[in-house]
């Protein structure tokens, strides 16, 4: 077999075959019938069939024959030419080398034994499209490299990508199982099996990790081997699953990869840690069922979850926060609360009771708030578009299958999963001038994507949903000031949520569409705004990342816990003004009337994205104790004793009068109980009210913390929750110590 062919990328070479692309993988991509190159109707509905359990499998041995024979025909093939060329570390320093026998691991050996122990990847190529590669393979060609360890996205990412390989090892070592995907995802990463009718119980878990072990014990190299086409269905014919991803993803004449380790060989883009001796602590979490491609009608699979760290004190601190996200999690405190519910007759779309309507409502408001500020418009517009919309829009070829669509009198509707086209008829309605630029388009409208439904989970994942959609139409020359803008909205956002965030700028793809020259100037614009926004290096560059139709600013944001959401968006869009004919007047000497026209440039923007995933984000964010200005319940009266009732009934209507919720205890329950009561119900604060209370027109206040704050004029308590509401403040804080000398606050009668 002829040697790879090598595609040039400036300085840099990169392994390829005609249609197989290196890939970066950050995240945990999942395979779905959205995704490029469908899996095909034949591979849908039940494929698995029958099965037995077999430990050791028969077909391992056959797969390792495929291999073998497959990487004598590559070690036969002439070998790559080797040069001297040059490896740039990021501080600068230059490394010498030598074109495919120098590895990035042999470089990180150079440099200390510890330092080559403790990273997973390296990403090496040129400035513009560096992608990851893995340790032991040799370069290529002048690059620049960075060694990337766990604590990076991306190591973290591949490491946990080779674990979900030992997992699939012992799942087929244990079961026989037949492997379908098993991606790392945010959290650790699982594998789906299908293992006919058996499932997969927590008390077998010991026994998947013990067989890892093994594995792990052994050191067993990560191997990366080039197969053809047909070299992958021959060693996966006993699987229907893999065949059917090879035979859907992977085109005809191409090339692709799979990786071996120990007894397992799997197909995959990689890159993977060097051997599986880096996996020193390795947990299976749980097990579940999920159904191939995510559709009911296919086979069930067996979704086993696990998690792995370099070390166990990772380990151990990981698990100590999956108790405590176990205690947030918003499904839980949703029903303990009375927040929100689903039903089986609306799948995917929520059902928000009174209490969990007033934090979405206050999520509105506040992002409304806001608008009002930073002078957005708001509009609305309908929810339902005759296709031919979709059809101008794009939506049509690379969107309608995670659309609604219907037939009203003959013609073919969708209910929009989006709101950009409809803003794009908007603008379009009348004539624009350069002077009505920037024009900030606010919509909290109703959308609605069908998501498959082994695909819905809680409120991250639904198919009725409301977004704080913005779209900015403005000039070129006004880009860089409205991103600057938005940075700061989303900054303001996040600060008063209590929550960090990471900026990454994500820029031309390979298949992008429109003028380079463009693009270069809308790159250097956010870059512009990042820089004035976040400081020289307080950002970073996902080169090539960007939609095909403009760059664009993923925000990441962590929530208490730790771990990393994308809810906030800046994208900018040159296609759209091109799809819908958008144009303004550009005027000229004579005055605007009859000048020049041009497009404008369209921004998409979200602060917080979905407000469902958004709440359900600040549940487990907040652990269900939710700040006072968006609490669903702010104050709870509660009543000494009987001879109380009317005065605490009084200082609810004045409380309320004020537009704060509010609810007063006059059950039965003892005085401690009906305390402990609220505490529970997380009121951020608790009003006794007894006989002094009464005669004086005070409130004696408690916090949900236990904390007795003393006893202050009831007006001057309502004075401070406006504060609290006003401020948007992220805890109570306690009102003014006395002055030394002053009397204490009396006391009850019981």
């Amino acid at each position: 077999m002829a040697p790879p062919a090598l595609q040039k990328t400036g300085k840099f070479s990169v392994f390829d075959r005609p249609g197989v692309k290196q890939t970066q993988r950050t995240s945990g991509a999942r395979l779905t019938t959205a995704s490029a190159g469908k899996i095909d109707q034949a591979a849908g509905e039940k494929i698995g069939g029958p099965f037995a359990v077999e430990p050791a499998p028969a077909f391992t041995a056959h797969r390792e024959a495929v291999w073998d024979r497959a990487a004598a025909a590559r070690a036969a093939a002439p070998p790559p030419p080797k040069r001297p060329i040059e490896i740039t570390l990021p501080d600068g320093t230059v490394k010498p080398g030598v074109a495919h026998e120098t590895s990035p691991l042999d470089i990180a050996l150079g440099i200390s034994k510890q330092l080559a122990g403790r990273v997973c990847v390296a990403r090496a190529g040129d400035v513009v499209k560096p992608v990851l590669w893995d340790l032991p393979r040799p370069l290529e060609g002048d690059c620049r490299l960075e060694l990337l360890d766990f604590e990076s996205p991306e190591g973290k990412m591949v490491f946990w990508h080779s674990a979900a390989h030992l997992l699939g090892a012992a799942l087929e070592q244990k079961y026989g199982a037949k492997l379908s995907i098993g991606p790392p995802v945010e959290g650790g990463f699982y594998y789906d099996a299908y293992i006919g009718n058996e499932t997969i119980s927590d008390k077998e878990f010991k026994d998947i990790q013990a067989r890892v072990a093994k594995i792990v014990n052994a050191k067993a190299k990560f191997e990366r081997l080039a197969l053809t086409k047909a070299e992958l269905l021959d060693m996966f014919a006993y699987n229907p699953f893999k065949s059917a991803i090879i035979q859907n993803k992977v085109p005809d004449g191409a090339m692709t990869t799979a990786y071996r380790s120990g007894p397992i060989i799997d197909l995959c883009m990689g890159p993977q840690v060097p051997d599986a001796g880096r996996v020193k602590a390795f947990e299976v979490l749980r097990a579940s069922s999920a159904y191939w491609l995510g559709k009911t009608e296919n086979d069930t699979l067996q979704r086993v979850y696990g998690v792995a760290f370099p070390d166990k004190k990772g380990l151990t601190k990981h698990k100590a926060m999956l108790a405590e996200a176990a205690k947030r999690d918003h499904r839980k405190v949703g029903g303990a609360q009375k927040l929100f519910f689903f039903d089986q007759l609306s799948p995917g779309s929520a059902f928000f009771e009174p209490h969990g309507a007033r934090i979405y409502n206050g999520l509105i408001a506040f992002i409304k708030d806001q608008y009002w500020l930073r002078e957005y418009t708001e509009v609305v517009t309908p929810n339902v578009y005759n296709f031919d919309l979709w059809h101008t829009s794009g939506h049509a070829l690379h969107y309608k299958d995670d659309m609604f669509c219907f037939d009203v009198e003959g013609a073919e509707f969708g209910m929009k999963p989006m709101n950009c086209p409809g803003h794009c008829l908007m603008f379009k309605h009348d004539v624009r001038s350069w002077r009505d630029l920037p024009m900030r388009y606010a919509d909290f409208g109703v959308l609605h994507r069908n998501e498959l439904s082994g695909a819905l989970s809680g409120l991250t994942r639904v198919r009725r949903f409301q977004q704080d959609d913005g779209h900015i139409f403005c000039r070129e020359d006004q880009v860089e000031e409205e991103v600057r803008g938005a940075l700061e909205f989303m900054k303001h956002v996040y600060d008063v949520f209590g929550m960090g965030y990471r900026l990454e700028l994500s820029t031309r793809p390979k298949k992008a569409l429109g003028d380079k020259a463009v693009w270069d100037r809308a790159e250097a614009a956010l870059a512009s705004a990042m820089d004035a926004f976040a400081g020289k290096g307080g950002w970073r560059v996902n080169p090539g990342d960007g939609a095909f139709y403009g760059p664009k600013i993923d925000i990441k944001v962590t929530d208490a816990l730790e771990r990393v959401h994308q809810c906030a968006t800046i994208q900018l869009d040159f296609q759209l003004p091109i799809r819908f004919d958008l144009k303004y007047r550009v005027g000229d000497t004579s005055g605007e009337e009859g000048g020049a026209v041009t497009r404008p440039i369209i921004i998409h923007r979200a602060m917080l994205g979905s407000v469902e995933r958004m709440m359900a984000v600040l549940t487990e964010h907040w652990g269900g104790k939710w700040p006072f200005w968006i609490s669903p319940r702010q104050v709870c009266v509660i009543p000494v004793g009987p001879t109380n009732f009317d005065y605490a009934r009084a200082v609810r209507k004045t409380i309320r009068a004020a537009r704060f919720f509010v609810d007063v205890d006059d059950s039965g329950n003892t005085l401690p109980k009906k305390v402990r009561n609220a505490q529970l119900a997380q009121y951020n604060f608790i009003l006794v009210v007894g006989d002094n209370e009464v005669s004086d027109g005070t409130v004696t206040v408690r916090t949900r913390a236990n904390t007795v704050e003393g006893t202050v004029p009831l007006a001057d308590f309502v004075a401070r929750c406006r504060v609290l509401q006003d401020t948007q403040a992220k805890d109570p804080p306690p009102p003014e110590q006395p002055a030394k000398g002053a009397a204490p606050a009396k006391g009850n009668k019981k």
